[in-house]
């Protein structure tokens, strides 16, 4: 699995774009070089129209704004095609609002190359990467198939990181620093 410091892989997928926009049909490509220059939260899950990867992908979306006060993107990704993101879209209450885009890597080119594959499950774990602007992973984290994550844990993470500080344990933006 890629780590702290390792490059993030490069990519091109199709994906379901956020917004109004990712209820129309109309797909979009997002690469490694889309949104150059920012911060990129990166987060795998195993599956669509299955119980706890909504709720995380809800949680992600509801904190879009947030993220992007922050210079940072999220992108969502599964295995499933862009054609199943889009009807789970439009057929999940929650989800008719996402203002993150689905990428669909059907092809596991970029999971594997992450290293992200639950290999029994022939899908993605629940992986988090945090990418800096010039492509280096910065944090990760990897949950079980059974447990969803914290996207606020995740925001809190990238303050820190953003920060360039000694950050303790618990610190959250706006708290005091580490003076070494």
């Amino acid at each position: 699995m890629l780590t702290v410091g390792d490059k993030f892989p490069t990519f091109n997928l199709s994906a379901v774009p956020g917004g109004p926009e990712g209820l129309k049909g109309d797909f979009v490509q997002i690469t490694d070089e889309s949104d150059k220059g920012k911060w990129k939260v990166v987060f795998f899950w195993p599956l669509d129209f299955t119980f706890v990867c909504p709720t995380e992908i809800v949680a992600f979306g509801k904190l879009a704004g947030e993220f992007k006060d922050r210079d940072a993107v999220v992108y969502g990704v599964s295995i499933d095609s862009a054609f199943v993101h889009l009807n789970w879209r439009l057929n999940h209450a929650e989800l008719k609002n996402l203002e993150i885009p689905m990428l669909s890597d059907i092809k596991r080119e970029l999971i594997e190359s992450c290293g992200v594959m639950a290999e029994q499950a022939g899908a993605a774990l629940r992986a988090t990467f945090i990418v800096d602007p010039q492509g280096i992973i910065r944090h990760v984290s990897v949950n079980d198939l059974s447990v969803g994550r914290n996207p606020q844990e995740i925001l809190r993470i990238l303050d820190g990181l953003q920060s360039d500080e000694l950050c303790p344990c618990n610190w959250k933006k706006g708290d005091a620093f580490i003076k070494a």
